[in-house]
């Protein structure tokens, strides 16, 4: 019976943490017109090159206007070093 309860306690807590990382992985693209739709909240990266090196732009949905979500552009810090190959 102990078994059983862990299991069902196992499996809900399992997807939890699933739905609360799947938002984490950053969507990433190579220009800043592939992006199309933007919802409040998101963040998404272009590496387009626009940043000084070791930096990235990040694209934000940041307020929600009366013509849709208005974009905000920023550098941030590249996650991870970019290998030459």
């Amino acid at each position: 019976m102990k078994r059983a309860a862990a299991l069902a306690l196992a499996v809900p807590a399992g997807l939890a943490l699933w739905l609360l990382a799947s938002p984490a992985a950053a969507q990433q693209f190579s220009r800043e017109q592939d992006i199309g739709e933007l919802r409040l909240g998101q963040r998404v990266l272009v590496d387009d090159g626009s940043c000084p090196a070791g930096q990235i732009k990040e694209i934000s949905g940041a307020q929600m206007t009366t013509s849709g979500v208005l974009r905000t552009r920023k550098c941030v810090p590249r996650l991870g070093s970019k290998q030459k190959r």
